[in-house]
């Protein structure tokens, strides 16, 4: 799977993506870097099928009032380590690829791993 790894989370979560086997850019790559305006976060996302991770509730709203980004993670473990972060990504990883064929977006909470339609229904795992 192809991510796109928001401003708020560490570059070194494309690492670790990219360990699992995953293809994963941080938008810090991108030309104005952390001033990157959401809505070509959006767009590179869209253009290149990347899933964006982010702890930004904006995506979300973006996703349930325009439908895009066309797939998002939503990380809502607040502020935590890498490692703590890392540790949660792992245990859910294969459920979040497979949620993602078929939901809008992911939600990843402590412990628990919801699925969006993007209409507002909930499935949790």
């Amino acid at each position: 799977m192809k991510f796109l790894v928001d401003q708020h989370l560490s570059p070194k979560l494309c690492v670790w993506l990219a360990a699992q086997g995953h293809d994963a850019v941080h938008v810090s790559v991108m030309p104005l870097g952390a001033r990157t305006p959401d809505s070509d976060i959006i767009a590179k996302a869209d253009a290149e099928d990347r899933v964006i991770v982010s702890k930004d509730a904006d995506f979300v709203n973006s996703l349930l009032i325009t439908g895009r980004p066309k797939r998002l993670l939503a990380i809502k473990i607040g502020n935590t380590s890498n490692a703590v972060l890392v540790a949660e990504l792992a245990r859910y990883l294969d459920d979040i690829v497979i949620g993602l064929a078929s939901a809008a977006y992911v939600e990843l909470r402590p412990g628990l791993l919801v699925l969006h339609s993007g209409s507002g229904s909930e499935t949790p795992e």
